[in-house]
């Protein structure tokens, strides 16, 4: 397990490598415009997509975005550098209780849909939940950096992400700026080996994702919501075939 470890370490070190240089904004255009073409991975590759630098987040899990590079790929979607809003000290802590009081539903150890390794040009599998809870999914190093994003990442990206033990928090675009940067500030208490984006394709409010288990929740309930969220990532992050590397707070050692 570790010589595995060691060679995806190298991998991804590679990749950096021969893609700091690029800017964001231009590789996420040609992202987009390169998906349906065959061998894109290796038109990726040429053009720099792939790891790119944040505008303050580096590989030590600083910055607003908290993007740790070493994780994988931003893939070109633009951080969010947003301040959040500091989250209030958790009420509820078991899992059951909290998810009831916020209304949400809680799905533990879902069928595993699978981990194939499928090339980043490959149509979106017909995963079974929404979101994904697993799946097959993009290969390495294209697997999604933890971070905080102000875009949703392709799923193929983001599953991958999660077989590393990672949790993602989801919410609607619809929500508002301050129920925004009330889940930011969440995040900012447990960035390391977690992502935080919108998701414009579920149909809750806000969602949370480790391996094979979901919480989706209707409505933002704000605390109790957050509580739902805490207890949902105590309970089940770093459980997934692959072993978490992480720098920072973590779900189950967040910083408050």
């Amino acid at each position: 397990m570790t010589n595995r470890r060691e060679e995806e370490r190298e991998r991804l070190r590679q990749a950096r490598q021969e893609n700091e240089s690029t800017q964001a904004k231009q590789e996420r255009r040609r992202l987009i415009a390169v998906y349906a073409v065959a061998g894109v991975i290796g038109a990726m590759v040429l053009a720099g997509v792939g790891v790119v630098i944040a505008s303050s987040g580096g590989d030590d899990g600083g910055g607003g975005a908290h993007i740790y590079q070493v994780s994988g790929s931003t893939n070109g979607f633009e951080p969010d550098e947003r301040e959040g809003t500091a989250p209030p000290p958790a009420k509820e802590t078991d899992l059951a209780k909290a998810a009831k009081q916020a209304d949400c539903t809680l799905r533990l150890e879902l069928k595993d849909e699978g981990a194939k390794h499928i090339p980043a040009s490959s149509p979106t599998p017909d995963y079974k939940t929404n979101p994904p809870t697993s799946g097959n999914h993009v290969e390495p190093p294209f697997q999604q950096a933890d971070g905080a994003y102000s875009e949703m990442p392709a799923e193929i990206f983001m599953v991958h992400s999660l077989e590393h033990g990672r949790m993602e928090i989801q919410y609607s675009p619809e929500l508002s700026e301050a129920d925004q940067l009330e889940l930011k500030g969440l995040y900012d208490t447990m960035y390391g080996g977690t992502l935080l984006f919108p998701n414009e394709n579920m149909d809750y409010a806000v969602a949370a994702t480790t391996w094979t288990n979901l919480l989706g929740c209707r409505e933002y309930k704000g605390a109790a919501t957050l509580d739902a969220i805490r207890a949902f990532g105590m309970e089940t992050w770093g459980r997934a075939p692959e072993q978490v590397e992480t720098v920072g707070p973590t779900p189950v050692e967040p910083s408050s």
